[in-house]
């Protein structure tokens, strides 16, 4: 059997037919107010054409799948609906790179939830698949700090960004799931303002033969791009094995990056790192050992207003303005004592003494959320990019194109 039938035979069987390990629980636990597509995607949006001449493709916009995946802006032609198009070639990937694409397909066609990524079509054209998805107009919180916010994000961007993540991998958590991959990279914005989680192919299940485990003993090859997300004691990698909380681990760094614009313990090997994480106590936005020292923007000041609990920390910073003056970075910002709280909280050494995703969403750092609409994450961002400013001729038909991808650290778009 060929690798695309392979896939192709996969979308018509059910979870528990190809992945035993990756039970659900039944029935699919879910807040009672969401619904089944993202609230911003009316039924009538949902493109779920098979035929690949109903795409035109604009312009590459990413790669990722460790360059195995090109990304792309293309145009459904018969309602004209942008969305997104990742094209792989089956034929190049190995056997546990199909098994993660096969999780990732089936599970993205099992959850519904509007805080993660919906998939409307997947289908193989020869020997590539192609997935399509809604066009996410800002990409990822990584591409943002990266154009937008090289000194880090406001904390009002940082919670409406780590809210809606954290509110899918609540949704994850509560039916049995480990994401194993939360980072910048894998959390887009949608163009008014709707942020989703991706990255399933990292799933695992809590759930085997019906019942729920308190923990897995599952420690795949990770790319050393994600380990500085990763909890200590999935680094471990001991008898203790780990559970749902690790994701709780790996908010608290995110956490961390999009306050400073920085990937904490980047630049570190993983013994190195693993010490790093296990000396404690807690980290934050402000401990520069964590960060690489010759690019460190952080130092703690005196000088700022105090907050009522404590001294006040700053983060120095270069006024920069870019496309809006909504973008215009103030000359230092101060982390509050609630953000602070969040991320010491969620990088506790010990597992047990790290907040679920459900207590999470309920810790004082969100509280204003519930005074906020979807829609106010937009007033904190340049105008959402909705067509590419070049585009090359719309490749129709559809003909195998001969790529040559760099090699790249970092892969921004991943299934």
């Amino acid at each position: 059997m060929t690798a695309a039938t392979q896939i192709s035979s996969s979308l018509t069987w059910t979870v528990a037919g190809i992945y035993p390990e990756v039970e659900l629980l039944d029935p699919m636990v879910d807040e009672p107010t969401f619904s089944l597509l993202p609230p911003s995607t009316r039924a009538s949006e949902v493109i779920c054409s098979t035929n690949v001449s109903h795409y035109e493709l604009q312009v590459e916009i990413g790669r990722g799948f460790d360059n195995l995946t090109s990304v792309h802006l293309a145009r459904h032609t018969p309602t004209g609906t942008l969305v997104t198009v990742k094209i792989t070639n089956l034929e190049n990937c190995t056997e546990e790179r199909l098994k993660a694409l096969q999780k990732a397909v089936i599970l993205s066609h099992f959850f519904r939830h509007p805080n993660i990524t919906t998939y409307w079509t997947v289908f193989t054209v020869g020997s590539w698949l192609w997935v399509i998805s809604p066009f996410m107009a800002y990409g990822s919180a990584s591409q943002l700090l990266r154009t937008y916010f090289p000194e880090g994000m406001s904390e009002t961007l940082i919670r409406n960004i780590l809210f809606g993540a954290v509110r899918g991998l609540n949704y994850l958590h509560q039916n049995g799931c480990i994401h194993r991959s939360i980072k910048a990279s894998h959390i887009l914005i949608s163009g008014d303002g709707l942020v989703t989680l991706s990255g399933l192919s990292h799933l695992h299940s809590l759930v085997k033969h019906g019942q729920k485990h308190r923990a897995v003993y599952d420690f795949p090859q990770f790319s050393t791009s994600v380990q500085p997300w990763l909890s200590p004691e999935l680094l471990r990698q001991d008898l203790h094995g780990y559970n749902v909380k690790s994701d709780i681990y790996s908010v608290g760094i995110t956490a961390c990056e999009l306050a400073s614009g920085q990937v904490p313990f980047q630049d570190m090997h993983r013994t190195q790192m693993l010490l790093q994480k296990l000396k404690g106590p807690p980290y934050s936005p402000l401990d520069i050992s964590i960060f690489p020292q010759s690019e460190s923007r952080m130092k703690i000041s005196r000088s700022g207003v105090d907050s009522g609990i404590g001294e006040s920390v700053h983060v120095s910073s270069g006024t920069r303005t870019v496309n809006s003056d909504r973008l215009q970075t103030p000359p230092s910002k101060t982390f509050s004592p609630a953000f602070l709280s969040l991320v010491q909280l969620c990088l506790q050494q010990d597992p047990e003494k790290r907040p679920s995703a459900s207590s999470l969403l309920s810790h004082v750092f969100f509280k204003q959320m519930k005074e906020e609409s979807q829609s106010s994450i937009l007033s904190l961002l340049p105008p959402a990019c909705h067509r590419p400013s070049t585009a090359p001729p719309p490749v129709s038909p559809w003909t195998e194109p001969e790529w040559d991808f760099p090699d790249e650290k970092d892969s921004n778009w991943e299934f």
